[in-house]
Order: structure tokens, then sequence, then C-alpha cells
């Protein structure tokens, strides 16, 4: 059984990858299971199973949690009008203590991205009050045309056709504040150019080691999710690196296929995908950890507990308390 301290590697050194496969997969360190319960665009007109109550979240993260996952990627909603995301820290505040209560060492998660026109305090709100473990850190500039259908008759679909830029500055504003409230950042790569990015806040000292990197395949504008695409973006990993694989839609279980095999981990949960197989709808979030948990164990890699990830990503191993 492979050991927690045995966790990091150079990853595409050929040499190095055959000797943690000595013993089969089941030689490979433990696998991290994050679920991304929501998202901040398709909702329940999507899929009415999905939560957006920070109750149901709460929830949903502790079904998850009982099947596996070690990481809880939060994204609140209004609840006034649940289509829309909040971007008060009071907000976040309030669901990550009801997931905290229920999950005692789960990794909280909480969201920085947002909808086109949201301003950097708006989008740092959940970091500078929520008091997160982690949060993601988008480092990608959006081009997206998406449409979000009506919920109910007579209203109209929300569509977008927009830009939403990135910068230098901004992404040191983003790590400046996590590293000043002791967050984790979660770095998120679309595209293979934005390790320009991550070398930027490495030799800035914005970030510190081990670096979590989460490779998103097949979002608009992001990096077709190939298997050749994913070894590409292996390459660029910086020393002391861990990396999660996320693949959205159709895309999903191959991508995730892919951390597994690679020695990485991985990310799944409505947010990403809103079915459970093609043409049917997920249940619950906690059914798309379980099918990857049958995944993993089948392919023989053991699946990572919170303790255990905490200690591989440098996270306190003392949970964060919200009373």
């Amino acid at each position: 059984m492979a050991e927690v301290k045995d966790y990091m590697w150079n990853y595409s050194d050929p040499y190095a990858y055959l000797k943690k496969v000595d013993h089969g997969l089941s030689s490979m360190p433990p696998m991290i299971i994050s679920v991304a319960l929501t998202g901040s665009a398709h909702g329940k007109e999507a899929n009415p199973n999905l939560p957006e109550m920070p109750e149901e979240q709460a929830e949903q993260a502790y079904d998850a949690y009982k099947a596996g996952a070690s990481i809880v990627h939060i994204h609140r909603r209004l609840r006034d009008n649940p289509q829309m995301s909040s971007y008060s820290g009071d907000d976040y505040l309030e669901v990550n203590a009801l997931v905290r209560e229920k999950c005692p060492d789960i990794i909280i998660n909480n969201t920085s991205s947002g909808l086109p026109g949201i301003t950097i305090e708006q989008r740092l709100a959940c970091v500078e009050h929520g008091k997160p473990e982690m949060a993601s850190l988008d480092l990608h500039a959006f081009i997206m045309r998406l449409v979000i259908k009506a919920r109910e008759a007579g209203q109209e679909p929300m569509s977008f056709d927009v830009c939403i830029p990135w910068t230098y500055g901004e992404s040191e504003k983003y790590a400046t504040k996590m590293k000043e409230k002791g967050v984790k950042p979660e770095m998120e790569i679309y595209d293979p150019g934005e390790f320009w990015f991550v070398d930027s806040l490495i030799k800035g000292g914005f970030v510190d080691p081990p670096y979590w990197i989460q490779f998103v395949m097949g979002f608009q504008t992001s990096m077709y999710a190939t298997p050749a695409n994913v070894l590409n973006l292996v390459q660029h990993l910086p020393p002391n690196s861990l990396f999660s694989m996320i693949g959205t839609g159709v895309n999903q279980m191959p991508m995730v296929t892919m951390g597994i095999l690679l020695g990485g981990h991985i990310r799944v949960g409505m947010e990403d995908n809103i079915y459970i197989e093609p043409g049917k709808l997920c249940q619950s979030n906690a059914e798309q950890v379980e099918k990857v948990v049958r995944l993993a164990k089948d392919m023989g890699r053991r699946i990572a507990t919170p303790k255990e990830a905490r200690q591989m990503l440098g996270i306190s191993e003392k949970p964060t308390q919200y009373s």
C-alpha cells in the first residue's frame, strides 16, 4: 500500500511512473476525490436534483463525503433567486458551517469565479469572510457563448456571448488574499499557456508548495478533452505539484480515467456533468462519487481519506470550525 509521503513525483518521467506501478495501480498514492456540487450557471432547470439551497448543498456534501469525497467545492446561490450566484461572505460562511456540521473533516473549497460583470471584491468575498480551507483560482480568460434555459413558462432564457479577461495582476491579487487568509489555491488550468501564470505566481512567492493544479478539459475555449492533451499538460507541471482532472459533460469519465491511470486526482459533481450516464440525469452528487470510487477500486487505486488529503495538500489537519 502506498504511503502518503510517496504522493508526489515527476509525472512525465516514465521511469518514475514504472516505479510507482511496480505492483499495479495499488502501489500508487491514494487518490483525492473532489465533488463540485452546484456551479454558477445551470441549476434545477437542467437537473431538478442539483442542490441550490445551502441546506441541500450540505446534505449532498454529506452523502458525497460518506461515498469517498475528501474535498467539497461550493458555489453559493441566492436564497430568494437560486438561479443566481451569491457573492456574500456571510452566505458562504452559512453554507460552510452547515457542511462542517455534517462533515467533520472534509476540506471546504469555495469558488472565486463569477459570471460577467462581477468585481474582484465580490469574487473574493467568500475568501475574505467565508473561512474556506481552499478556493479555486481560475487562470483563464473565458470566452463563452451559452444559453441557460428558462425555469418557468413565460420567462426568458439567459444568454451570454462574452469574454471575461484575465491579467497577471489579477492573479496576484487573488493569490495574495488567499495566502493572507491561509486558504489553499486550487489553480485551474484550461490551456497550457496558463502555466505562465502558475510560473509567475511561484516565482513571486504568491503560492506555496505543494501546488494543487486542476486541469479543466472540454469546457468552452479550454483544451479538447483528449488523452494526448492530458499528457501534454502533465509535462508542464512544475516540481512539487499535485494535479486533479475535470472532464465536463460527456468528457467526465474518460478524463477521470486518465487521472486515475496517471497517478493524479479527480473531480466529479453536477457542476461539471448533470448526467450519470448518457441520457440519464444524476440523482445526486454522491452517485457520481460512488461511480468513480468503483472505477478506481477496480483499477487498483485506493481512495484518500480527508486526513490523508490534508497531509498531501499541506492543509491543517485540524479542520476549520465555524461555530
